[in-house]
């Protein structure tokens, strides 16, 4: 008797495109899907997608940039925004460093009793891809997935620090930036870029409240083999308990911790670039 053959699998219908679409609501849902696959879209690869005119690209994604649903880093290319709500596709390393950070982030965990947490930068944003909680009672909780401003978060402005003027400026001074809301006000970016300096010459950031009311937070940022900058280090604590972590060689463990973290990043040969 003959094996009857399995019955191949029910295909899903294909979807019809509908009678009643707008072509500008279909252009940025579009564009939504090649952030989403592709991790970033630079202007004239968005205009040759849709085929419409690159200032028609331009009005589309700025309108993302609005929404949240896209952001404009240094190289003034689109990469996924937080309303995505979930991680940029190009950044596929960062499994990968999550994975070589997480053994450095509990020993450093262990050593303060605070919670520590991996975050990268996207344009003007970070994005924390992992946490270690502490163990104490009154702690600061998980952040991962967490996507806050780069200028106020610890770990953004230690990243920060090391872009050139120009970047920084593009970032939070250009109109992209204004559109995005992401501009720093005349009256407080000369004293932004006075702290990067502070950030730059001793070698990590602080937050005191300024993302969230109750939490303090020391950064620093981590660098591959060539010396690039490939995401950052925080350690968060109440604010009633910042001062006497500090007091107590925080920013020693810190850069230690740091300072191990890189040797292994550098021995990896999947590090990012």
């Amino acid at each position: 008797m003959q094996n009857i053959p399995p019955r191949p699998p029910k295909k899903a219908p294909v979807q019809k495109k509908p009678s009643y679409s707008i072509e500008a609501v279909d252009n940025a849902l579009q564009l939504l899907q090649l952030l989403r696959d592709g991790g970033a879209l630079r202007l004239k690869d968005a205009a040759a997608e849709l085929d419409v005119a690159p200032s028609t690209a331009h009005r589309l994604l700025a309108m993302l940039v609005y929404r949240g649903f896209a952001v404009q880093d240094e190289t003034r290319r689109y990469v996924p925004g937080p309303a995505m709500g979930v991680g940029p596709a190009g950044l596929s390393w960062t499994r990968l460093l999550r994975s070589v950070a997480q053994p450095h982030m509990e020993l450093l965990c262990g050593r303060v009793n605070e919670t520590v947490n991996l975050m990268v930068r996207v344009g003007t944003k970070v994005r924390f891809l992992a946490t270690v909680e502490s163990n104490n009672v009154l702690r600061v909780g998980d952040r991962q997935g967490t996507v806050l401003p780069a200028n106020k978060a610890s770990g953004g402005k230690a990243m920060l620090a090391e872009l050139e003027l120009p970047l920084i400026e593009q970032l939070f001074r250009s109109n992209n930036a204004e559109i995005g809301g992401d501009s720093i006000p005349d009256d407080e970016y000369p004293g932004f870029l006075r702290e990067l300096e502070t950030v730059r010459a001793n070698g990590f950031a602080a937050n005191f409240e300024g993302t969230e009311d109750g939490i303090s937070a020391l950064g620093m940022a981590l660098h591959n083999r060539a010396g690039q900058v490939v995401g950052a280090l925080s350690v968060a604590t109440p604010v009633t308990r910042f001062r006497s972590a500090f007091d107590a060689g925080l920013v020693s463990v810190m850069r230690e911790t740091c300072r191990q973290l890189e040797i292994d990043i550098a021995a990896n040969p999947a590090e990012p670039d």
